[in-house]
C-alpha cells in the first residue's frame, strides 16, 4: 500500500467518522416538544419514517446538517450548524421539513447556514430518542428575581441656604486694594504690591459688605428608595447530586425533590 493510497484512505476514513457522529433530532412541536425523530444517516423523505412536514424545532448534536423542505433535498434548504433551534418558523421551515443530510466540506454558496440561538445541544433539556433517564436528588433550589426596583417622588421643602459672598463689594475692594498697592513699592516690587493690594482688597470687600441669600426657602427636591421586586422569578438555580458528582442547572420552574437526567447527569424534561 502506497503513502498516496494511505493518505486517501484516512481521510476517507476521518470524513465517514465526522459523518457518523454527525447526529439531529427532530421535534414536532417549538422548543423540543411533541414527537421526536432522530437520525445520523441521509433522509431522503422524511415521508418514509412518518415524519414528513412535522418538524417545528430542531438539535442538531454534532456536525452540519442540510435541512430541505422538499424530498431529495430540493427546494428551499438551509445549513443547521451544532446547536439547538427552538423554532423553525424564521427559516421558512416550520411544519415543512423533507429531507436533511449531513453537508459535506462544499456547501452551495447559495445554501444560507443559519447560527443556533442556543450553541450547546445541552440547553435543551428534552428527552432524545431510547434515552434512560433517572432520578436525581436535588441539594438546593435559589429563586432568582431581577434587580431591585427604585421608586423616585418629589416633595416640597423648606432648604436652609448658605449666605452668598456680597460680589459687588468684592470686586471693588478688589480695584481700591490694587490703586493703594501700586502706590508703594517700585520695579517687581511694585507689581507685587499692586497684586497683593488686590487680592487683600477683594477679600475684606467681599467679608464687610452684607451677604445676600441665607435662610430658608422652599425648594423640589427628589428622594428615591429600592424597594423589592415583587415579579415572579426568572429562574430557578437548581444543584443536584447524580452518582457522587454535584451538577448546577438553571430551570424555568421549581423542580421537586429530584431532577430527571440521563445516563450523563443532564436534565432531562
Amino acid at each position: 500500500m502506497n503513502h498516496r493510497f494511505k493518505l486517501t484512505l484516512g481521510a476517507t476514513a476521518l470524513l465517514l467518522a465526522g459523518h457518523a457522529l454527525a447526529q439531529v433530532t427532530l421535534y414536532q412541536d417549538n422548543d423540543f416538544h411533541g414527537r421526536v425523530f432522530s437520525t445520523a444517516r441521509s433522509v431522503d423523505n422524511l415521508n418514509h419514517v412518518g415524519f414528513n412536514d412535522r418538524a417545528s424545532s430542531i438539535v442538531v448534536d454534532q456536525g452540519r446538517w442540510e435541512v430541505c423542505d422538499n424530498s431529495d433535498f430540493g427546494g428551499h434548504c438551509v445549513v443547521l450548524q451544532a446547536g439547538s433551534y427552538n423554532s423553525l418558523r424564521g427559516m421558512g421551515l416550520n411544519d415543512r421539513v423533507s429531507s436533511l443530510r449531513p453537508a459535506g466540506r462544499h456547501i452551495d454558496p447559495r445554501i444560507p447556514v443559519m447560527a443556533p440561538p442556543m450553541e450547546s445541544p445541552n440547553y435543551e433539556y428534552r428527552r432524545r430518542p431510547h434515552e434512560r433517564l433517572y432520578e436525581a436528588p436535588v441539594l438546593t433550589v435559589h429563586a432568582v428575581v431581577g434587580p431591585p426596583e427604585q421608586r423616585c417622588w418629589v416633595e416640597r421643602q423648606q432648604v436652609q441656604t448658605r449666605p452668598q459672598p456680597n460680589v459687588g463689594r468684592g470686586l471693588l475692594g478688589a480695584v481700591i486694594g490694587g490703586v493703594i498697592g501700586h502706590q508703594i513699592g517700585g520695579g517687581s516690587g511694585r507689581d507685587l504690591a499692586t497684586v497683593g493690594g488686590a487680592v487683600a482688597g477683594g477679600v475684606i470687600g467681599a467679608r464687610t459688605g452684607p451677604q445676600r441669600g441665607g435662610g430658608i426657602e422652599e425648594r423640589d427636591v427628589q428622594h428615591c428608595r429600592n424597594v423589592p421586586n415583587n415579579a415572579p422569578p426568572d429562574y430557578w438555580d437548581v444543584t443536584y447530586r447524580f452518582h457522587g458528582t454535584m451538577h448546577r442547572v438553571q430551570m424555568t420552574s421549581a423542580p421537586g425533590a429530584t431532577v430527571t437526567v440521563n445516563g450523563r447527569g443532564e436534565p432531562r424534561g
